[in-house]
């Protein structure tokens, strides 16, 4: 199966991301223009990225808070202070709009253990498969009987056992819905990261004074080698939408004989249709030992932050920061301004911000 465009390839109005199908709203059109090169291409739904229907005689859309957890604890691993915040994007197109994001942040005493992750939802019921994960997987890493001694084990397992929990659940309709997962897990001086799709888990080093990136997980991206080959074995297509005005979106995946489901990642938790296309939901394991003299922090974020800030400037942002809590702050105002400038929409935008070692940013 070829993996280049077919000559009859669906433009941006057929396949929008307020889930319009036809002819492009005119009034509309100025802001879908910029919003969909960037958002959720799946389906056929109007309650594409979050969107809900109203209920029978409701007004008013509900406000949801938005989810902010800060722990500054002597914790038993490298980590020694963290901070948190999920916080719901806007759509103008969309008043009823769900933070379909969500983040885990999970201390076990018994093995020095913290873990900290993010979860990007999409689709119709995005916030739904994000939301079990949040509210599972902890749990069940921590209860594997290898848990103690076998992290990625107990990581991929339970990784796994949700994901089928979520697939089983009939209030989640996972054809075009899923998640992304992105996670660092320190125990002791260790780190692991897993990810699974386009979140990232980023370390910052000191080096000469100064904290440079380092890109700790990797991108799910379907044109990134390995990735886009495994696709196409499968009778899958990877390519960008090409848009009447010449700009393409991001390269996502298509089904052989169908221009669905337009998944810009390769790898997902959920989303049925684009599993049968290649996409798979194995996890990604990285690790090191940190360094006491040169590890100073972790930032585990969604592609709310990602699309917008690069890792260097991530760093740079954080660095004159006193403390995870001032960091993320700084982070999600960054990167919703950024989003505003570029799309006129923002994202669902999830970050943690980790010190390591008692790290304190220099008052200079």
């Amino acid at each position: 199966m070829s993996d280049s465009k077919p000559h009859s390839a669906v433009h941006a109005e057929n396949y929008v991301a307020d889930g319009s199908n036809g002819t492009k709203d005119k009034k509309k059109g100025g802001i879908i223009s910029k919003i969909r090169r960037r958002l959720t291409v799946q389906g056929d739904s109007e309650n594409i990225d979050g969107a809900a229907q109203p209920p029978v005689g409701l007004q008013r859309p509900v406000k949801e808070p938005e989810t902010t957890e800060d722990h500054y604890l002597h914790l038993r691993c490298a980590v020694t202070e963290y901070s948190g915040v999920s916080k719901k994007g806007h759509a103008p197109y969309n008043p009823r709009k769900k933070n379909q994001d969500a983040l885990i942040m999970a201390d076990d005493p018994a093995t020095n253990t913290l873990i900290l992750c993010v979860l990007d939802g999409h689709g119709e019921h995005g916030d739904g498969v994000s939301a079990q994960f949040r509210d599972q997987l902890a749990m069940e890493m921590m209860s594997h009987p290898s848990w103690g001694t076998d992290i990625k084990r107990a990581a991929a397992d339970a990784i796994a056992k949700v994901e089928h929990q979520v697939i089983r659940n009939f209030r989640i309709d996972t054809e075009f819905s899923g998640t992304t997962l992105s996670m660092a897990i320190i125990r002791g001086n260790k780190l692991i990261g897993v990810n699974i799709g386009d979140s990232r888990v980023l370390l910052g080093q000191e080096e000469d004074g100064k904290l440079v990136a380092e890109e700790f997980t990797h991108d799910h991206k379907p044109d990134s080698p390995g990735e886009q080959e495994r696709i196409i074995a499968a009778g899958g297509r990877v390519f960008a939408v090409e848009y009447d005005d010449g700009i393409d979106g991001p390269p996502r995946v298509w089904l052989g004989h169908m221009d669905v489901p337009g998944l810009a990642m390769s790898r997902s938790l959920g989303d049925a249709v684009a599993h049968t296309a290649g996409v798979i939901s194995d996890p990604e394991f990285t690790e090191k030992e940190l360094d006491p003299s040169s590890d100073r922090v972790i930032v585990v974020a969604t592609d709310g932050l990602w699309e917008f800030v690069d890792n260097d400037e991530t760093i740079e942002l954080l660095f004159p920061t006193p403390g995870p809590a001032e960091a993320v702050d700084c982070l999600v105002k960054e990167a919703n301004a950024r989003w505003m400038q570029e799309e006129q929409v923002i994202d669902d935008t999830t970050i943690i911000v980790a010190h390591l070692f008692d790290y304190k940013a220099s008052e200079e």
